[in-house]
């Protein structure tokens, strides 16, 4: 294996060991585990109902029995679809002590999108919440889907000849299940699906060993962390890799609290935290604007700034945002930005918990994890301090492939690395920098822009509530960039005036000569901008207009 230089290493925090020791579970036996050794810990706050880890595991035992007598095997896949609640959670477990593998399904996906997913993983049972199954229901026929269980937190769901209920099926079960032999390092626990923002979606490989690592790589960079103490704000969507890994996972790993959101509603949000003083909130740069934004936020400072910390992850963090943030907590609230992609279960790197951030940095590699930037051309020469090229990233959280397709695992893994397709440089101290999204980035008349560049720079006019840059078809440039900008409220402004504070910020070929008010910008369910898809409608109006000149 390639010898490479750590210089992060002298910047690593003194209480986290530069290499771990993780157990050899699966994710069943870990939460066993947990179940065992914490009975009467509260597991999960829901809708103001408190469930401990004792019913929690009672519900999973029985489920997961029911499936194993529906004749539901080891090896099978299993779509699980719904919003944050506690019998997502339960479904999540049981499969996993049954050797299934989950595949993690967006609940706002359209019939297309279910219809693919459920084809491309050979899914033969889907797990939904009751209100999304008439979407199902039209695309059965196209998929290999020939078993549908229903829950729902707000009512019991009923079974009829369409679907099993969730509630009856737990009901009729004794806590009981089959054993399973599962092989950590080989068995798949988990497909999940990248987002398709930059083409087809793929099935990420994740096996029990990835995700028990990854798990246990956060629990280890965390500070004064007290098993069986913690509470753990789970507003992140638990469907997507971050919530799955930095809050599910987590939070049943050191027997912590899961403060349990179905969905993000701002001053509901505030009076949860006001009432039950989670102590870590990993979140998205989106949740934090809306924080900041929030016109009694000083109601709140005292109860966001006792939260130990404030994780952001899923994109970038604009530097804006987080000082925004500082300010809104008066320097209380310990908002740290780290990296990660569905591909690596998904943390590779954090800034250090014991001191402050440092501004725009992605932080340091986790434990057992190795980091390089290469060239951009062939992904094979490895740059030097302050270079920018793409970052690679080796370790024990990386997938095992793309599900199904070897052509696009073999182009991401290469060489035991982890080709990212993110734009990045590194410090001299081994912190390292995203600049960009490697299919993002803009070459305009040869030069290359990175989107984020001018990004950070309009964040930093006063009229900018939010901005995402993208490059869009040009005649003579090839591309050219162009700003979609969300304006603060009750003010006014022109293209022309961003065009002028641009120039007096960055060189001429970096300047947006677009520029285009929105009054939201289109996104993932975890906040990421969906700059692709900005792009397509940019070429759509020009397909348009040339149509209507033909």
């Amino acid at each position: 294996m390639q010898v490479i230089e750590k210089p992060w290493l002298k910047s690593y925090p003194s209480y986290v060991s530069q290499t771990q020791s993780y157990p050899q579970w699966t994710l069943g036996e870990m939460f066993d585990d947990t179940v065992n050794k914490m009975p009467e810990t509260t597991a999960i706050i829901f809708e103001g109902k408190k469930i401990t880890y004792k019913e929690f595991g009672d519900q999973v035992n029985r489920f997961a029995a029911a499936l194993a007598d529906m004749g539901i095997k080891k090896g099978e896949r299993v779509g699980l679809m719904g919003p944050n609640c506690p019998q997502w959670e339960t479904a999540f477990y049981a499969l996993l002590k049954l050797g299934v593998i989950v595949v993690q399904t967006n609940p706002m996906y359209v019939e297309r999108e279910i219809a693919y997913q459920m084809k491309d993983s050979g899914a033969t049972v889907i797990i939904v919440f009751e209100p999304l199954y008439p979407t199902v229901k039209n695309i059965i026929q196209e998929t290999s889907l020939q078993q549908v269980i229903a829950f729902n937190f707000i009512k019991p769901v009923e079974s009829t000849p369409d679907l099993y209920s969730f509630d009856e099926l737990i009901a009729k079960y004794e806590p009981n299940p089959p054993k399973v032999s599962i092989d950590q390092e080989k068995d798949l626990a988990v497909l999940q699906y990248t987002g398709g923002t930059t083409g087809v979606s793929k099935g990420v490989m994740l096996s029990h060993q990835n995700l028990v690592c990854n798990t246990f790589q956060s629990i280890a960079w965390s500070l004064d962390l007290e098993y069986g103490k913690e509470r753990v704000l789970t507003i992140l969507p638990v469907f997507h890799v971050y919530g799955m890994t930095n809050c599910v996972n987590y939070a049943v790993a050191c027997a912590a609290t899961q403060i349990l959101l179905p969905r993000f509603e701002l001053d509901n949000f505030l009076e949860v935290i006001n009432k039950y003083k989670p102590t870590l909130f990993p979140g998205a740069p989106t949740i934090y604007m809306a924080i900041n934004g929030h016109p009694r936020i000083s109601e709140y400072k005292n109860s966001l700034a006792a939260i130990k910390v404030c994780n952001s992850g899923s994109a970038p963090l604009p530097l804006e945002v987080a000082l925004k943030f500082g300010e809104v907590t008066e320097g209380k609230g310990n908002l740290v930005e780290g990296y990660g992609l569905s591909e690596a279960s998904p943390v590779t790197h954090s800034n250090p918990l014991d001191r402050p951030t440092r501004a725009g940095s992605i932080g340091i590699p986790f434990p057992d994890t190795d980091s390089i930037i290469v060239d951009l051309e062939t992904g094979e020469k490895e740059l030097a301090v302050g270079e920018i090229g793409e970052l690679c990233i080796r370790g024990p959280q990386v997938m095992k492939g793309y599900w199904g397709k070897e052509k696009e695992t073999a182009e991401t893994l290469r060489n035991g690395w982890l080709h990212t397709g993110d734009i990045a440089k590194r410090d001299e101290d081994g912190y390292f920098y995203i600049i960009d999204r490697k299919k993002d980035m803009i070459i305009a008349g040869g030069f290359n822009i990175y989107p984020r560049d001018i990004e950070e720079v309009l964040y930093e006019h006063p009229k900018v509530k939010e901005v995402v840059v993208a490059g869009v078809p040009d005649k003579y440039r090839g591309e050219t960039p162009k700003a979609y900008i969300v304006l603060k409220s009750n003010v006014n402004a022109t293209e022309e005036e961003f065009i002028t504070f641009c120039r007096s910020k960055m060189a001429a070929f970096k300047v947006p000569r677009l520029i285009e008010f929105r009054n939201e910008l289109p996104r993932t369910i975890v906040g990421k901008v969906l700059r692709r898809q900005l792009v397509e409608e940019e070429k759509a109006k020009i397909e348009a207009a040339a149509s209507a000149q033909a």
